[in-house]
């Protein structure tokens, strides 16, 4: 039988509708409940933390800038752009801050402060602050040896899909005479190793103008005049490499750390003196792997070695005040071994962990009748967590 256009035309407007109405998808549907069960981690000292999205939306590119977002902690800056940067947490000192890099902590034989403003936030993959140590106890001794402790990670390289190669190259600039290039190359080596070199210049004049007036008792002006900052200046250069790898059941990674930079010192700003002439040289060198595998279901095992190679020169040709020249040279080896045992699992944990360092330190330099310290430190912690 056949039916007239009209409806003919009217049934085909009426055909989608119907089809769409039979879908599953307009109507609730049940599916089966799916249970994820987890191991969930909770930390005993909680932390500040800045990784990710939020590291790389900060408007700073050194760590002691980035430092300054966490609470609680006090940042020493010592001569503007290429000063030393320091940072304290509870008002108990530099000395008693640990700041480890990649797990294994920076050391300074000299004077016990950790220059932060050395290490660029282009290889840093996370910062995060503890007020003590962190709450895993499967660490070396050296970690539980700090009022307070910052943890530097850096990049670990991830590639997608087919991808085998990264390369970031950055430029920045701004007052002062800023100048700062850097790159970032990563390569993947096979499917478990992967191979990182990042390096980056840094230059800036560090002048700037500033007011410089002084009023008599009076209150007549003696003199009111711009000034500019003299012996701000700054050259430093920094190059890293790394291999990152993946075996069964553990990983392991070993990296070089190259800075050498040269920087005025501008001094405090007194009467009728408008430049100062104080030079420092740096040149820091070190070399660091580490190790952790889980050996049986019941026990881990993680190694860290270290060797570092710190130069520093200092110059004070100001004869009206005291001639300086002055050279101090500190070496370093680090050796850290940790066990973890775990003599409850499942829902009750019940894990024991005993950790041996053993440090070697040695400092020479140019003054006379220097003793040329040298150190042996070794430290043994045991510790145990009940869940």
């Amino acid at each position: 039988m056949s039916l007239p256009g009209k409806y003919r035309l009217l049934l085909l407007y009426l055909l989608p509708a119907v089809c769409f109405a039979q879908s599953k998808l307009d109507s609730i549907q049940q599916i089966h409940e799916v249970v994820i069960i987890a191991d969930r981690y909770q930390e005993v000292i909680p932390s500040q933390r800045l990784a990710g999205e939020k590291l790389e939306a900060l408007s700073s590119y050194s760590v002691a800038d980035a430092i300054r977002y966490f609470s609680g902690v006090q940042i020493k800056d010592y001569g503007g752009v290429g000063g030393l940067k320091t940072v304290d947490i509870r008002s108990m000192g530099t000395h008693h801050m640990g700041v480890f890099y990649d797990g294994i902590q920076l050391g300074n034989a000299q004077n016990g402060q950790i220059d932060l403003g050395k290490f660029s936030l282009d290889n840093i993959e996370e910062i995060a602050l503890y007020n003590g140590q962190k709450s895993d106890i499967f660490q070396p001794a050296k970690d539980f040896g700090s009022a307070g402790t910052i943890y530097l990670r850096t990049r670990r390289p991830r590639f997608t899909g087919t991808k085998e190669t990264n390369l970031t190259a950055t430029f920045r600039t701004g007052s002062f005479g800023l100048a700062n290039p850097s790159i970032l190359w990563e390569q993947k080596v096979s499917e478990t190793v992967s191979s990182s070199v990042s390096a980056e210049y840094i230059y800036a004049t560090g002048k700037y103008k500033f007011r410089y007036h002084k009023v008599l008792a009076d209150g007549t002006t003696a003199w009111d005049t711009t000034a500019v900052r003299q012996n701000g200046d700054i050259q430093s250069f920094r190059l890293e490499g790394g291999l990152n790898g993946f075996i069964e059941g553990g990983k392991w990674n070993i990296k070089a750390y190259y800075y050498n930079s040269e920087k005025g010192i501008p001094g405090a700003i007194v009467n009728n003196v408008w430049k100062r002439s104080q030079r420092q040289w740096d040149q820091n060198f070190f070399v660091q792997g580490s190790f952790r595998k889980e050996i049986t279901p019941r026990y881990d095992f993680m190694l860290n070695m270290k060797y570092a190679n710190d130069y520093m020169h200092y110059l004070n040709p100001d004869t009206t005040l005291m001639y300086i020249d002055n050279t101090f040279r500190q070496q370093e080896v680090y050796t850290s071994i940790a066990n973890k045992f775990s003599i409850l699992s499942g829902l009750t944990k019940w894990v024991v962990s005993l950790s041996a360092d053993h440090q070697w330190n040695i400092l020479d330099a140019s003054l006379q009748d220097f003793v040329f310290p040298k150190r042996n430190t070794l430290l043994i912690s045991l510790a145990t967590a009940f869940e």
